[in-house]
């Protein structure tokens, strides 16, 4: 079965519009990623200033084969716009990342 990926971010109050702004802006860039099965941004809503970030996976490779491509190169690249100039400030004040077997799923009857 699939691996889930959760990549816990702490985001401070002020930050927050912009992580979200930084998602937006790259939506769909993992989509077409071998092995992607699923993304979704999670905004915590109390108790919490940390933010998850879900992506299940066929398997290890295509995670490890995304990370090690298309996401480090995203993560690497310079200013929005393709301009030269230094790198925004990261969002998060801290990342931890989660991973997990799926071994047990359902969804809704009839779908």
């Amino acid at each position: 079965m699939s691996i889930v990926k959760i990549n816990v971010l702490t985001v401070p109050a002020e930050q927050r519009e912009t992580l979200e702004k930084r998602f937006a802006s790259r939506a769909g860039t993992v989509d077409s990623s071998d092995g992607f099965e699923w993304f979704e941004l999670l905004r915590p809503v109390e108790g919490t200033d940390q933010y998850l970030v879900y992506t299940r996976w066929r398997d290890e490779e295509s995670f490890q084969a995304w990370m090690e491509g298309p996401m480090k190169a995203a993560h690497q690249g310079g200013a929005p716009g393709g301009e030269g100039g230094e790198r925004p400030k990261p969002a998060a004040s801290g990342s931890t990342l989660w991973s997990f077997e799926v071994v047990q799923q359902a969804g809704p009857k009839g779908a």
